[in-house]
């Protein structure tokens, strides 16, 4: 199954410090179809975000350099890349931090470890509440 979005793959960017973490997620979505960029920490995402376009960004919270939180309150902060959703995937199953990522603009948040099928559910809810804003 493709996912198409404007004609090509959907791109993710995958943004996470452990390299297995990113190498099983990686796996995981091009199984289904999708194209994928990696990132191992903020710092790396915005570098790369500023060469290459994605569609959603699924972000680790704790990373060295710069973490979830604080990638996320940037990437909001940025006209150019404010419309993007965030997919937070992390092993912080905290109300706390999990409110705090909403609160920042988070999209969605996932507690590891992940199934193939939870990554996909909450791409699926993310890109349907997009649409039915209109985005």
């Amino acid at each position: 199954m493709f996912h198409v979005f404007g004609g090509a793959a959907m791109r993710i960017m995958i943004v996470d410090d452990c390299q297995t973490t990113r190498k099983l997620l990686g796996h995981y979505l091009k199984s289904r179809g999708y194209s994928v960029v990696f990132a191992e920490n903020g710092l790396d995402a915005l570098e790369k975000l500023s060469v290459e376009k994605v569609n959603l960004i699924m972000t680790d919270l704790n990373m060295p350099y710069m973490d979830g939180m604080e990638l996320i309150k940037t990437l909001k902060s940025d006209p150019n890349l404010s419309e993007i959703p965030i997919l937070m995937v992390t092993t912080e199953n905290d109300t706390t931090e999990k409110d705090r990522a909403f609160t920042f603009g988070a999209n969605g948040y996932v507690v590891k470890p992940v199934t193939g099928e939870a990554i996909a559910n909450n791409i699926k809810s993310i890109l349907r509440d997009m649409f039915a804003k209109g985005g």
